[in-house]
Parts: C-alpha cells; sequence; structure tokens
C-alpha cells in the first residue's frame, strides 16, 4: 500500500477544496504515487471545463445537421505539436456518423497527377457534417518544401492557388477554422524524447520527425511564409500556444464554439431534437 505524505492545505480557497473533494478531483488527487494538490487542481478545473465545451460541442453538431452546415478545421502546426491529442479530444462526444478525421497518408501514383487540392476535395464534408483535418492540404506550404518531398515551382503554385481555394469552400456555405498548434524546440525535443522511451509511443516517431529539431529554422522560415501569405481577413488562421496540450485543446475547442457565429439563439432550442 502507497503511504501519501501529509499536505499543507492552508494556501487553498474553499473552491480549491470543494474542486479536490469532487468526484474527479478525488481521482486527480490519488492518481499520482506522490500527492501533487496543485497538479491535481488544474486537472480537475482542465476536466470540468473540457466537459463544459464538450457538451456545447454536441448542441452547435446538432445545430449544423438540423441546419445542413459545413464545418472544416484544420489542425497544423509541427511535429508531436498535439494536434492528434486536441481532436481526439474534441471528437470524445459528438456524433460519429456527422463527423470525420481526415489525416492523408502520401499521395499515390495518380494522385500525384491530379490538381494538387483534388484529393482534399473528395473529403470535404456534405451537408450537416464536420471534417477535421489532422494535417490538412497545408502539407505544401511547410513539410512539403522543408523536407524535399515538392518542387519549389509546385510550392508557389500552391501558394498562389490556397487563398482562391479556402474562398471557394467558404462560399459554398462552409466554415473553414485553420488552427496552428505552436510549441518551442525544447518542448518538441522533450515530446520526442518521450516517444522514443516508451515502447507504446515509438511507432509515431517517422523519418520526418527524426529530421525536425535540425530543420527547426528551416520550418520557422517557411511557416512565416505560410502566415505572411495565407493570414486572411476571411480564412485567419489562430495560433495556439501548445506546450502544455490541455491549454490548447481549450483553447481549441473554445474558439471553435466562438468562431461559427450566427447560431447561438437557435441551439439551446435544437440541441436535443435528433
Amino acid at each position: 500500500m502507497i503511504k501519501k505524505e501529509p499536505v499543507q492545505i492552508d494556501e487553498f480557497t474553499v473552491e480549491d477544496l470543494e474542486l479536490l473533494n469532487s468526484k474527479i478531483g478525488k481521482r486527480q488527487l490519488f492518481h499520482y504515487k506522490k500527492t501533487n494538490v496543485e497538479k491535481a487542481l488544474r486537472m480537475t478545473r482542465y476536466l470540468l471545463r473540457l466537459k463544459e465545451l464538450q457538451a456545447e460541442l454536441i448542441a452547435l453538431q446538432n445545430w449544423i445537421i438540423n441546419n445542413n452546415k459545413k464545418l472544416v478545421v484544420l489542425f497544423e502546426g509541427r511535429d508531436s505539436a498535439g494536434k492528434g491529442g486536441a481532436i481526439r479530444r474534441i471528437t470524445a462526444h459528438i456524433n460519429p456518423r456527422y463527423y470525420k478525421t481526415v489525416a492523408l497518408p502520401k499521395p499515390d501514383s495518380n494522385e500525384l497527377g491530379q490538381w494538387y487540392f483534388q484529393r482534399y476535395v473528395n473529403k470535404l464534408p456534405a451537408p450537416g457534417h464536420i471534417v477535421f483535418f489532422d494535417r490538412s492540404w497545408y502539407n505544401r506550404a511547410i513539410v512539403e518544401p522543408v523536407n524535399g518531398f515538392c518542387t519549389l515551382e509546385e510550392y508557389h503554385v500552391f501558394m498562389g492557388q490556397v487563398n482562391d481555394f479556402e474562398r471557394m469552400i467558404q462560399e459554398s456555405d462552409t466554415y473553414l477554422i485553420k488552427l496552428y498548434f505552436s510549441i518551442s524546440k525544447e518542448e518538441q525535443a522533450s515530446r520526442f524524447k518521450d516517444i522514443n522511451s516508451n515502447p507504446l509511443k515509438k511507432w509515431k516517431m517517422t523519418a520526418v520527425d527524426e529530421k525536425a529539431q535540425e530543420l527547426w529554422e528551416k520550418y520557422t522560415d517557411f511557416k512565416f511564409k505560410m502566415f505572411e501569405k495565407t493570414n486572411t481577413e476571411n480564412s485567419p488562421w489562430v495560433i495556439i500556444n501548445a506546450d502544455r496540450k490541455t491549454e490548447a485543446r481549450i483553447a481549441a475547442l473554445e474558439h471553435i464554439l466562438a468562431t461559427v457565429s450566427g447560431r447561438d439563439s437557435q441551439i439551446n432550442t435544437q440541441s436535443n431534437s435528433l
């Protein structure tokens, strides 16, 4: 049996103690071998806020379904920035019949001969649906030119077309949200170390990941070029500080809920209609 060290609680408020005494708080308080009250409080607040936002997202999805709207959310960022983990938390409780997560592999021989955007067009949502892209067409803005997976001519063609492509998506009655998960070089190195030391995670490490630290400055250069060209008034980038995964997930959910406007007055009456 693990013996817990006594905890000094004088510095905590009544609200803090109520949180720690909740079911979630107790679970977090005794989750680790060494009691860490501050971490338990932080995780309790995160989980409660996450649950609240997930409920709001269910209502938003029902509004999208009932009104035949379409929503596309792009998750971009460096390797190991936490994009996939954020998508999993965001989609944890919404109706799986009306959303999909798209994480496309490298193009096959047929796709290489097509218009670059064509395979992404085929994944855009039908009316009433949401699509979350775990990396998107913006591979050609950063990952591909940095690693030599496309020519400079292909890169420039993409940069010349992408704003018009996104304008056409939005003009087809589709909400488009672009999220960039930003992490520090030190945090990326720490996450890579964790992945490599964990036999259950090691499979996630790719050849591209292994060169990410070495190519950090090159990634940064192309990242800023992407922002400069594609951060438009109608289709802006939202940069999320992702060094702390829990905060990034909350920020992403809050932004999605805040961005899909013009529906607030209808959600409460429609959220239970399906």
